[in-house]
């Protein structure tokens, strides 16, 4: 039987990278997958998921779908972005959109969708945090760390107040993963391969991250094979964090 059999999952920026390859496999395991993000062409290509472009910035189109979803077991929330700079290069437009993006959006999809969850007797919340938060600083990654940072808060707090009503809430945190806005990352340096050959340098494992590293853990946090995991920190980083 397949991990997902019977259950409903959403996962957020599924157009591409993580987001993509975990809807794929959560369709997949046997669950109605409902790939959400902003880009209509990268969703058109989802193999046997139902798309849904949506800025996760808009409050009221979130509302729409959970009305019209109804029932979610799985809600995975794995849009974010990735700003460089230091406090003194980050200006306030820049902050408030990476709080915007990497924390509230995951704010809105919970109030929308924990509900139904609460009403049938439990589900599984996901979050896209990051090593680069609380657990390691990283150069350069000011308010990337700092809303990463608030989304393993978040976590913590939705999984203690709701573990009574089966609802589990976990965050994962990946090291530097392989991604097509990694390599739009690393051509803005203005040398790709020596920015790509000093992020694998601090992989201690020797290799940056593939999406599919983070879906089957994100297939796991959803599943019932997770049930006793819930408030947890959950790192994939090649070792980075403990070098």
């Amino acid at each position: 039987m397949r991990r997902l059999e019977g259950k409903t999952a959403i996962v957020t920026a599924a157009g591409q990278g993580i987001g993509r390859a975990t809807a794929e496999l959560f369709a997949a395991e046997g669950a109605r997958t409902i790939a959400v993000d902003l880009n209509p062409d990268t969703l058109a290509t989802l193999e046997g998921c139902e798309t849904h472009v949506m800025n996760l910035l808009d409050g009221d189109a979130i509302l729409a779908l959970a009305k019209e979803i109804k029932h979610t077991d799985i809600l995975f929330n794995c849009a974010g972005f990735v700003h460089a700079g230091t406090i003194l290069t980050t200006d306030e437009k820049d902050y408030d959109f990476s709080f915007d993006l990497n924390v509230k959006s995951a704010y809105r999809m919970i109030r929308a969708f924990l509900p139904s969850m609460v009403e049938n007797g439990g589900g599984s919340i996901i979050n896209m945090s990051s090593v680069a938060s609380s657990v390691i600083g990283v150069k350069n990654r000011f308010v990337y760390g700092a809303s990463k940072a608030a989304v393993i808060g978040l976590t913590k707090s939705v999984a203690e107040d709701y573990i009574g009503n089966g609802v589990r809430c976990n965050a994962i945190c990946p090291g530097t993963v392989q991604s097509p806005s990694l390599d739009e990352r690393l051509a803005a340096t203005g040398d790709a391969e020596k920015a790509r050959t000093e992020f694998i340098a601090r992989q201690p494992i020797g290799r940056l991250g593939h999406p599919d590293d983070i879906a089957n853990l994100a297939l796991y946090l959803g599943s019932d094979e997770s049930s006793y995991t819930t408030g947890g920190t959950h790192i994939i980083d090649g070792g980075w964090s403990n070098s």
